[in-house]
């Protein structure tokens, strides 16, 4: 589906099958000598048909259309390898064309989250898991294309439009969101969702993923924006309401894992059985497999950033870490 939100920008809706994000928000700014196309969707089929029919719907032909990916996650970057030509750009964070890049040569690397179902505890409980199969593995792209790196206050132009790269690591590495100042919008990725919060894991624990997150939202407050366009769910614009309320989500998730983690040892898989969860399912157990490591990972990055400020004490045994209170 393509519908016109402002001048000269369109938002294609890309279906995200059996996923419960559903759809991920594609945009499209039609320039004068170059458009611009923010975020891909899986390298899936289902997905490749809605962007190739919207394309043609839009009489925008490839080679005159650069590609902007807010970040590696496959969701957003998955079909880059059908839409990079010689003729086109494709631009991301620097990092994030690090993750990429090394996502291609090694698969493992992309699957992060595979590591961390071990780190977590969450496979010695007993989680069924085949590798690769994750969706961040599995719908990923397969072939290498040529990434232009963008860094903090690099400019990308679409017509009428002027963006500035504000780098937001928090919800992966070298995400970037696009900010423009005359404008008044932010293309925020999955760095501010309306409807619900992104997903904070922990990819390396020599950086604390919910802190950068958290200084990622303070930065973004800074700038007066009246329009949000977010990778998934709905447009909205009261950023600064928003930016308060996942917060808050946050602090209150910090105070549940205080509350759960006491002086004997426990992983994060554990822990994450005694968080409360904004989900519908009765008893840890009643968890699918995806959303248990989604909140696996969740506490984790939790769990290390109490590390961080020295509120938890951390050990590792046999790869798998454990948390007690100080």
């Amino acid at each position: 589906m393509i519908n016109r939100i402002l001048p000269d920008v369109y938002l294609i809706e890309i279906p995200l099958p059996k996923n419960p994000l559903r759809v991920l928000n594609s945009y499209f700014f039609r320039g004068g000598e170059r458009n611009l196309l923010i975020d891909t969707g899986f390298n899936l089929q289902d997905c490749w048909v809605v962007m190739e029919d919207a394309l043609r719907q839009l009489e925008a032909g490839i080679d005159d259309t650069d590609i902007f990916l807010t970040h590696a996650h496959s969701d957003h970057a998955g079909l880059v390898e059908y839409l990079a030509t010689p003729n086109n750009r494709v631009l991301m964070g620097e990092q994030a064309v690090l993750i990429l890049e090394m996502g291609l040569r090694d698969r493992k690397f992309l699957a992060a989250s595979a590591l961390h179902l071990h780190q977590s505890g969450l496979l010695a409980a007993g989680a069924p898991f085949t590798p690769g199969e994750e969706a961040v593995v599995k719908y990923a792209s397969n072939k290498a294309v040529r990434l232009t790196k963008l860094r903090e206050g690099d400019r990308v132009k679409a017509g009428r439009y002027d963006f500035i790269c504000v780098e937001t690591p928090g919800h992966t590495p070298g995400h970037v969101c696009l900010y423009e100042p005359n404008k008044k919008i932010l293309v925020a990725g999955d760095h501010i969702l309306d409807s619900i919060t992104p997903n904070i894991g922990l990819w390396t624990l020599n950086r604390d993923a919910l802190g950068e997150y958290l200084r990622s939202l303070d930065k973004t407050a800074e700038l007066e924006v009246e329009l949000v366009l977010p990778g998934h769910r709905n447009i909205f614009q009261n950023m600064q309401g928003r930016i308060a309320d996942i917060k808050e989500h946050h602090a209150r998730r910090i105070q549940n894992v205080l509350n759960i983690v006491g002086r004997e040892a426990m992983t994060a898989a554990q822990a994450a059985a005694q968080m409360e969860w904004d989900l519908t399912y009765k008893t840890w157990d009643d968890f699918p497999f995806n959303q248990k490591m989604h909140a696996a990972a969740e506490a984790m990055a939790h769990l290390y950033h109490l590390v961080c400020q020295k509120r938890l004490k951390m050990s590792c045994a046999e790869g798998i870490y454990y948390f007690r209170a100080l």
